[in-house]
């Protein structure tokens, strides 16, 4: 009689410990798939590790990297309504900033002379205003970014009025002219290039 109580107390054990070790070890799988990434790479040695469901479009100065809905990823600057971000190089600093002159941190990054679509909704007009945020970001180790947050508005082209607001983000590496810009507030992009690397 004992040893079936002993038997019994081994087996409850045993199926006590099976649940426990089972869904520790499906963890550590369900969060690598969650943290999975593939590497977008850059000029100057710059890799960003992007998160895997990120698809990139376009290459050398004029990167697009869509992460949500986008009606034509493959469409350029001011294409709207595409869940995205710029990753621009010279070519593209060349004319970006107003009237097609030369990018430069104190101004926000659109090459255009008149008013374009709003990112969000392409029946609306954008209007850039003042930087409401100034000062340097990490991007990777050893190396800081000119970063801007620069306050803009979705206007009616009939009558002006603000239909909605958002913020342009922007990080500039100057020795290595690569700019990234974010119309869209993009949920994980200031971590990605936080933890950008280096070769």
């Amino acid at each position: 009689m004992p040893k079936t109580v002993l038997a019994a107390a081994a087996l409850a054990a045993t199926a006590a410990l099976v649940p426990a070790a089972s869904a520790s070890a499906t963890a550590p799988a369900s969060e690598a798939a969650a943290t999975a990434t593939r590497p977008l790479y850059l000029r100057g040695g710059l890799t960003l590790h992007l998160p895997a469901s990120w698809k990139v479009y376009g290459k050398g100065d004029y990167v697009r990297v869509v992460t949500g809905r986008c009606v034509s990823p493959k469409g350029g600057w001011g294409a709207p309504e595409c869940d995205s971000f710029w990753v621009f190089g010279p070519k593209a600093l060349k004319h970006g900033r107003e009237l097609f002159n030369p990018y430069t941190p104190e101004h926000p990054y659109y090459p255009a002379t008149d008013v374009q679509l709003c990112p969000h909704n392409r029946k609306w007009g954008q209007i850039l205003g003042e930087a409401s945020v100034k000062g340097l970001r990490q991007v990777g180790p050893g190396h800081k970014a000119y970063y801007r947050e620069w306050k803009a508005t979705c206007v009616s082209y009939s009558t002006g009025t603000v239909k909605s607001r958002y913020v342009q983000r922007e990080w500039y590496l100057p020795k290595t002219r690569v700019l990234v810009v974010d119309q869209w507030d993009t949920p994980g992009l200031a971590g990605v290039l936080r933890r950008a690397t280096w070769r």
